[in-house]
């Protein structure tokens, strides 16, 4: 069929923090996918600093454009006072 688009696919930037850990930790990224995302984190197959922790979702954005989400994270991983607040008890 002509001129049928592709779904739309959104872009997430998340910000995840360390369940259990005596020094909070916290860990920036962007996906098209955030629960498959979070499940690849927790299961050792994300991001090589994230492996072997236990991770929850602290916060998401959703973006329109690939460039747009990963201008958004780049200004959250150097943020840090944002997710200092993101994690206090």
């Amino acid at each position: 069929m002509q001129g049928r688009l592709p779904p739309m696919r959104y872009c997430y930037v998340y910000v995840l923090g360390e369940i259990g850990a005596d020094r909070p930790r916290t860990y920036v990224g962007w996906t098209t996918d955030l629960d498959q995302r979070l499940a690849a984190h927790n299961a050792g197959t994300g991001a090589k600093s994230t492996r072997g922790r236990a991770w929850q979702l602290l916060y998401a954005e959703r973006y329109m454009t690939r460039s747009e989400a990963l201008s958004r994270e780049w200004h959250l991983k150097r943020d840090r006072a944002f997710r200092r607040r993101l994690v206090q008890p």
